[in-house]
């Protein structure tokens, strides 16, 4: 088998491995992601963090206490539809950031059609990028619940069976989600005018995100035959792909009730019309659309007519908030990488509204709920301040050189502003609207003045050492960190919250301490807010990030005085 593989890779041409590689860089922005550039690095962190997931899942299957049969076929289903959700939600949201890598762009074709290259060979090389990337995500997050989830439920005789089913639904359930999303982007592409589809597809890709999101969070759990046969589950099962193919393991490992059969045939068809759907697309798209691709500009064109835009202060932060909201509408580079925070705080707030909603009558503020609003403001805030490192157009840095017309601190107030509008007031403006589930009002309103004082905390937070315009200055790649990142979220930001929601609820029921987190919360930002004030008086803007001067030196400083003290030695 080595050897076969190894001769069909040797038959591949050489401008398949060179593209291959190349595109592979690009199936996640390196500008916004990498590791130095070094993208082997970057996917053995994205792996680990699965990896740890998958482990964290198989030791919670593998060690549970002494079940009966009935909570043991219980616990058992809730895990099998858990993976199946969270695998597809990974190929989703894999699809959806790398939204258009498969399909051809503006230098795809103008430096490639020059070339003795051919479209089946780009296209080829593409899927191979894009495959390798959602092989890696399905292999690192089954890779140690793949195989306790067949012992547990096969045992040692049906192990092999059950096993193969588990691989097999994986693979065939990140496959329809993965070709779902290419063949309505694709059939978009066909069927609208470039500029139209430019606008369509992005909001196409924010729909992705919050709907892979908000169905993974507000979907039920059925753990038992007589829950599947409910009269209310069967209208959510007829449009729910993770329970069709939640069927299509039981049905291949032979545990699922005939009942449900229908189920297991749902997933069959849909798999059969999103593959043959992603195929066409993709061929027509590389056939019919690469003239459109090089004829229209990658950004969405302003529209034409007349425009209205609110005041936001002075006219400089209008201009600079504006400037801000048209980077993030227009750029899908900047639409991609907020709209993945985004989507963080839309489902944290569909599962705050689920929970709220489970209960017919009104209950009092939680801990969970205060804990959420505090993630949501953070996720907004961070996500928002890390976008703002991502240029728009290099080449447009001139126009906000030479219109320097006003002292530096105006333009970094003006980035202050450019953050409270559109991360802190719409998260805000959510948790208000949340609020309204929970009774007493007055304590909502009091948690809403907590929230509001924490934004503006984090938002001077993030604006320390700051002197540049929001999307209007180079990135140097290579300074993210994805597991720093992820464990430093787990380890330290979530446990303070949590210690911080537990001491705002005790606070909210006695009037001397929450008077006095108030306070505290003011002072710390008021002082920061004149920390960065005092700051942005003597600041210079700058516009080119550098990297730091690293003088290189051969190490012989410590050589020369260890010879030196061993010749002294001698001569004593």
């Amino acid at each position: 088998m080595p050897k076969l593989i190894c001769k069909l890779l040797g038959r591949l041409s050489l401008p398949f491995h060179v593209l291959y590689r190349q595109f592979l860089l690009r199936v996640i922005d390196l500008e916004a992601l990498s590791i130095q550039a070094d993208i082997p690095r970057f996917l053995g962190q994205f792996a680990g963090v699965l990896i740890m997931f998958s482990l964290i899942q198989a030791i919670g299957l593998l060690i549970h206490p002494v079940m009966t049969p009935a909570a043991l076929f219980s616990m058992v289903w809730r895990t099998e539809q858990s993976l199946i959700s969270s695998m597809m939600l990974a190929a989703g949201l894999i699809a959806v950031i790398s939204w258009d890598n498969i399909f051809p762009d503006r230098r795809d074709v103008m430096v490639l059609s020059p070339l003795p290259v051919t479209s089946r060979t780009i296209l080829f090389a593409k899927l191979a990028a894009s495959g390798a990337v959602l092989g890696l995500a399905v292999v690192s997050l089954n890779f140690a619940s793949g195989l306790a989830l067949p012992l547990v439920l096969g045992g040692v005789p049906r192990f092999p069976r059950v096993l193969a089913a588990y691989w097999f639904t994986m693979i065939a359930a990140s496959l329809f989600l993965y070709c779902a999303v290419l063949t309505a982007q694709g059939f978009t592409a066909l069927l609208l005018p470039r500029r139209l589809f430019l606008r369509v597809s992005a909001l196409l890709q924010l729909a992705a995100f919050g709907l892979f999101l908000g169905t993974y969070f507000i979907q039920p759990v059925l753990d038992t035959p007589a829950a599947l046969a409910d009269a209310e589950s069967q209208r959510f099962l007829h449009w729910s792909p993770s329970f069709w193919f939640f069927a299509v393991f039981n049905e291949l490992s032979g545990s699922l009730p005939p009942d449900f059969a229908w189920l297991a045939r749902r997933a069959w068809l849909g798999l059969a019309i999103v593959v043959c759907g992603a195929t066409a697309s993709l061929l027509l798209c590389y056939l019919r659309t690469m003239r459109k691709t090089v004829e229209e500009p990658d950004l969405v064109p302003g529209g034409r007519g007349w425009h209205w835009a609110p005041r936001l202060g002075s006219p400089l932060k209008t201009a600079i908030v504006l400037f801000s909201v048209r980077s993030l509408t227009r750029s899908r580079h900047h639409r991609v990488a907020f709209a993945f925070y985004l989507s963080i705080v839309f489902a944290i707030a569909l599962s705050s509204l689920k929970e709220a909603m489970s209960t017919p009558t009104l209950h009092p503020l939680t801990p969970d709920f205060l804990m959420s609003t505090l993630m949501m403001m953070c996720l907004a805030v961070v996500g928002l301040r890390s976008v703002f490192s991502l240029p728009i157009s290099l080449n447009a840095n001139w126009v906000l050189r030479v219109t320097q017309l006003y002292p530096s601190e105006n333009y970094i107030a003006a980035a202050r502003r450019t953050l409270i509008t559109l991360a802190i007031l719409p998260v805000w403006l959510c948790s208000a609207l949340l609020s309204l589930c929970f009774r007493p009002l007055h304590l909502s309103a009091a948690h809403l003045t907590v929230l509001a004082l924490v934004g503006f905390i984090l938002t001077d937070l993030s604006l320390i050492g700051v002197s540049k315009i929001p999307f209007a200055c180079s990135y140097l790649p290579g300074k993210s960190n994805i597991q720093y990142i992820f464990w430093g979220f787990l380890v330290i930001f979530f446990p303070i919250a949590k210690m911080f929601a537990n001491y705002e609820q005790r606070a909210l029921h006695l009037s001397f301490q929450y008077v006095s987190m108030i306070s505290a919360l003011a002072a710390v930002g008021i002082e920061l807010w004149v920390f960065n004030r005092h700051h942005a008086r003597s600041a210079v803007l700058y516009y080119e990030e550098l990297p730091p001067e690293v003088i290189t030196t051969l190490g012989l400083s410590s050589f020369n005085s260890s010879s030196l003290s061993i010749t002294s030695h001698r001569e004593s």
